[in-house]
């Protein structure tokens, strides 16, 4: 049976939603595998827009098991408040459609508060966080003090989980001279939701398993983008996990076999949230105008994003550090109004021509792309379902996009709609 992993092949913000929802219809179970409610996806289905941060996006359909994988972490007050959110647009979550490793690490305030504080602190060399708590809280996983979601339902073990996380999250507030956290008070608060939440847990690599004996159709879903993964990415403006595709099988608890196919999202452009090197970055009128054509704004945080021309040095990269198989290209009815349309092929460092990312973030910073310019087809490509009817330079463009990246493009969207989609092959029957 064809399993099938979504990743994001830039820095995120591709409109992974709306392919993941589309996969999702097909699929019998979704996985989210890493991240945590710092990445959003937005899904538009019959009109209703739901936008998710921790729930996998099968959850808004019928017959569909939803899981949290282990690889996640979790802000339980935040991912009720999302259950509840989408119980009032009338979609149905019970414990037969949704599943939570019971190995996921929580967001605590204190991992809040903490990744606020660093932030404030930085100044120009703050990372562009969004703040909720992500990295805090798997620092306190590798540091092997983290409270678990099985915590929750021994008393003495959460006693002692809480003891010791604390030591440490207490001594760094008093170094910052910040006033210091009470066990008492956040371990009465988690007890308040441990009714609501535990009904949700279960060993995940268990069912998984299950899943795949009985044949079942698997997606995993991954949050961010590749060039945000904490080892391949720009380091440090990374996220605190792994985001390559490789992370599906330990995020929730699998073999790599179990992956047969790694679908790419790509951004007919590029973006990036927050700070970081971005060599293809626009700061003019055309950047301003590919960032309100394409509502480039953050789904979680509402940021405007930064935006600039394809970058076709980063995504042939990601694609041979995540084993993408295919491309799925998004927003190309974006780039309809321009004159010239270009992409990325090489990059100038130091005098030198270079045909990848340095890993040095100094580096990074100082490459200038090189670009190969193509002409606009000056026409709508909006709602285009069928590839025989997109402009011809449009289809040149794809083409000379998929033969520099390497990788086939499988499926190219021409508006928020899902159904509004060439699709060339589906990941799934392959």
């Amino acid at each position: 049976m064809k399993n099938v992993v979504v990743v994001g092949s830039q820095w995120g913000d591709e409109g992974k939603g709306k392919i993941v929802d589309w996969l999702s219809s097909q699929a019998d179970v979704v996985v989210r595998f890493q991240g945590g409610h710092n990445a959003g996806h937005t899904l538009v289905i019959n009109g209703v827009t739901y936008k998710l941060s921790l729930l996998p996006s099968g959850i808004v359909r019928k017959n569909k098991i939803s899981i949290i994988g282990n690889g996640v972490v979790v802000d339980p007050w935040a991912l009720l408040d999302e259950i509840k959110e989408l119980k009032s647009k009338g979609i149905d979550i019970n414990d037969k459609n949704l599943i939570i490793s019971e190995a996921v690490t929580l967001i605590l305030p204190f991992h809040r508060e903490l990744d606020e504080i660093r932030e404030n602190q930085a100044g120009k060399e703050k990372i562009g966080t969004t703040r909720k708590g992500i990295g805090p809280a798997y620092e306190d996983k590798v540091g092997r003090r983290s409270i678990r979601l099985m915590d929750l339902l021994s008393d003495k073990d959460l006693d002692n989980k809480l003891e010791t996380a604390l030591l440490h999250h207490n001594s760094i507030r008093k170094g910052l001279g910040k006033e210091i956290y009470k066990k008492d008070e956040i371990k009465n608060k988690l007890l308040k939701i441990v009714p609501e939440i535990i009904v949700y847990a279960a060993p995940v690599w268990k069912k998984i398993d299950e899943f795949k004996q009985q044949g079942k159709k698997i997606l995993f879903e991954g949050a961010q983008g590749i060039l945000l993964d904490v080892d391949h990415g720009t380091y440090p403006f990374v996220t605190s996990s792994n985001t390559v595709a490789s992370t599906a099988a330990t995020g929730s608890g699998c073999g790599p076999d179990t992956i047969k196919y790694v679908l790419g999202i790509t951004k007919a452009y590029t973006t990036r949230v927050g700070e970081g090197p971005f060599p293809t970055e626009l700061k003019n009128n055309i950047g301003e105008l590919l960032g309100k054509r394409g509502k480039e704004f953050g789904t979680v945080t509402s940021r405007k994003r930064r935006c600039g021309w394809f970058d076709g040095v980063l995504v042939r990269q990601t694609i041979k550090i995540s084993g993408i198989n295919g491309i799925a290209l998004t927003k190309l009815d974006v780039l309809d109004e321009f004159d010239e349309i270009k992409m990325c092929i090489h990059y100038e460092l130091d005098g030198k021509k270079i045909d990848y990312l340095p890993t040095s973030s100094k580096d990074q910073f100082k490459v200038k792309p090189i670009y190969k310019t193509f002409p606009g087809w000056k026409t709508s490509t909006q709602g285009v379902r069928n590839i025989n009817e997109l402009p011809e330079k449009a289809r040149n463009y794809i083409i000379a996009v998929e033969d520099f990246i390497g990788a086939k493009i499988s499926s190219i969207s021409t508006s928020p709609e899902r159904e509004d989609t060439i699709l060339l092959e589906n990941p799934f029957d392959l």
